[in-house]
């Protein structure tokens, strides 16, 4: 049979009017003949409501009775949204995580999915043609209710366009695609008709909202063709796949930031073996995630180390490094909640020399001082002052030509 698997966030399933648009997108595979299997979020709002009364309820939640919760945001949009197919005269039903099953881990709150049991979801669409499964949630070997994360609908809907063998993924959103910058402070932004699995990671994991970082993940490992388009209108959005020729000829397709970031120096560190390990050990305990790291030459038998942690996690790693301090020898701690993350992406970087420099004279042009700078394959990141953000955006945007579609800049 041939399946398309297409996913709804909560702004698309948040009333009546919104369900019904829902429906006209959902009826055009379902038209075509194939199976559909629809993924669906809670309404808009609901997971933040349910999230108020836990904390209302409790000072400290259980994280299993939190997921058990929360979950039921989905039971209600799948729930309904399925008695409308059903007025249709569609064949359809609701489905949730333990029913599917989708099995996961016991990471309560954050679990990752283990195994989807495909044989009985395709038994199922033998006698239905539509089959509405409740997103961001699944269950443990104990059969207790487990969810996935904020934005873990979107790994739900992967995995199981990977499970099934789907044609296609479709995650439906409120913008209509990838594009080549945040439209909202750079005009010239333009919509991307393909991107790469690698360079939709290295997006997602800058804080571009539009995949959570974890289903582009799944769609990498298992060759899932995803397309990110807009649930308000019919416009043929950006397709995440395998990169091809044709992309690696284009030098840069994309420029992401984060400024959900805080810089931390240690000045005059004991530069002795471990000293690294003694430090980031006990911050990866804590689950806090380390991401530019830059240690200085060694003078005197000292050195300063810098990296950056998320500004929501810089309270508990000053608290970390004040507990171990005295083992480390930091004769200061300097601290800068105020910076940003700005990077050029673009998989034809592999094969193409210059991009660094291009992007830092572009910088210096504008008088924007280069704190940190990280590299890998396909990203050059640099780390600047908050307030320069937008201006840095919108040059390296021009400097790379991405308000044009094929660019001579870009193909240089």
């Amino acid at each position: 049979m041939n399946i398309v698997v297409q996913k709804f966030g909560g702004t698309s399933v948040k009333n009546l009017k919104c369900m019904k648009q829902v429906m006209e997108k959902v009826l055009v595979p379902y038209n075509e003949g194939n199976k559909v299997v629809v993924v669906l979020s809670a309404m808009a709002g609901e997971t933040n409501r349910l999230l108020g009364l836990a904390e209302e309820w409790s000072s400290e939640p259980d994280l299993a009775e939190m997921d058990s919760l929360v979950s039921t945001g989905e039971q209600v949009s799948t729930a309904l949204f399925t008695m409308l197919l059903k007025d249709k005269g569609i064949r359809a039903r609701s489905l949730l995580g333990f029913q599917a099953p989708i099995r996961t881990n016991s990471a309560f709150t954050r679990a990752r999915i283990l195994d989807i049991d495909s044989v009985r979801i395709k038994s199922m669409l033998e006698d239905h043609d539509i089959l509405v499964v409740a997103g961001f949630q699944g269950c443990d070997e104990d059969l207790r209710i487990t969810t996935l994360g904020r934005g873990g609908s979107d790994t739900s809907a992967v995995a199981m366009a990977a499970a099934l063998d789907a044609d296609v993924c479709e995650i439906f959103t409120d913008v209509p695609g990838v594009f080549t910058t945040d439209p909202n402070i750079c005009s010239q932004a333009r919509k991307l008709d393909t991107v790469a699995y690698d360079e939709m990671l290295e997006m997602a994991s800058m804080g571009a909202k539009v995949l959570q970082i974890r289903s582009v993940e799944f769609a990498k490992k298992y060759n899932v063709k995803v397309h990110v388009r807009s649930t308000f209108s019919d416009e043929i959005g950006t397709y995440v796949t395998q990169e091809d020729e044709n992309m690696e000829s284009i030098l840069v397709s994309g420029i992401a930031y984060d400024k959900d970031q805080a810089r931390i120096t240690l000045a005059r560190v004991k530069d002795v073996p471990g000293i690294s390990a003694s430090l980031f050990t006990p911050i990866a305990e804590q689950g806090i995630l380390v991401d530019m790291i830059v240690q200085n030459p060694s003078r005197d038998g000292r050195t300063d180390m810098t990296f950056t942690v998320p500004r929501a996690d810089l309270e508990k790693t000053l608290e970390i490094i004040d507990s171990i301090r005295d083992e480390l020898g930091a004769e200061e701690v300097l601290y800068d909640k105020n910076v940003c993350k700005v990077s050029v992406i673009g998989v034809g970087m592999r094969n193409h020399s210059g991009v660094a420099s291009k992007a830092f004279q572009a910088l210096k042009d504008d008088n924007i001082n280069i704190l940190m700078i990280s590299t890998s394959e396909i990203k050059i990141t640099c780390l600047i002052e908050e307030k320069y953000t937008e201006l840095a955006i919108r040059t390296l945007h021009n400097t790379f030509g991405l308000d044009q579609s094929m660019s001579e800049a870009n193909l240089r």
